[in-house]
């Protein structure tokens, strides 16, 4: 919502004559029946019959405010996690099992326990500013309250594996100009989304 957003605001500002409905979702949909254009997801993708054009990986990090890590201390090890309240997404299959990668390529698998669950980003984002709890987030869903102090990051050596970014075209709809313009603005532009690799 935060990077998407401003995303399109500059490509309407280059293209004032195409309108844009956006659809705000963390639920999958279904992109015909929907008449959707384009979709970007972010994880595993299902959708064999559309045209993908893979756009980046999201680099994510274990996050949590100063207040928290005051509070309850701050981790040096990956298993030094398992006293600790961890920010954990219900939609996401997994999510009570941290999955980290160390510095030298070993992997840690710890229990995610804690008592906030939440089905949105943003949801997640807000418990961990609030003093929630440790949550292993996005780079770009963050990156203004890293800048500010308002969260940091816990174990800098240890990270959740990024998450492909994708982009979903309709086929049918790939030959219109609208569409093939947004998709090739977008291809470009979202390199300049913090914590998005090529």
């Amino acid at each position: 919502m935060r990077h998407i957003s401003r995303l399109l605001f500059a490509f309407q500002d280059r293209h004032p004559d195409i309108d844009i409905d956006l659809n705000l979702t963390d639920e999958r949909v279904d992109l015909v029946r929907e008449g959707v254009d384009i979709a970007l997801r972010l994880g595993p993708l299902t959708d064999s019959t559309l045209r993908l054009r893979p756009l980046g990986r999201s680099r994510r990090a274990l996050m949590a405010s100063p207040d928290y890590l005051a509070r309850r201390g701050r981790p040096a090890h990956p298993r030094d996690l398992a006293g600790h309240d961890i920010i954990r997404m219900s939609n996401v299959a997994g999510s009570d099992t941290l999955v980290l990668h160390g510095p030298d390529g070993e992997v840690e698998e710890v229990a995610a326990g804690g008592r906030f669950r939440v089905d949105h980003g943003l949801g997640a984002r807000e418990a961990m500013a609030a003093g929630r709890g440790i949550g292993p987030t996005h780079h770009w869903l963050m990156d203004d309250l890293l800048a500010t102090g308002g969260v940091e990051i816990v174990l800098p050596g240890h990270s959740p594996p990024p998450v492909p970014f994708n982009m979903l075209i309709v086929p049918e709809r790939a030959g219109i100009a609208r569409v093939r313009l947004l998709a090739d603005f977008l291809v470009d532009a979202v390199a300049g989304i913090p914590g998005m690799d090529r």
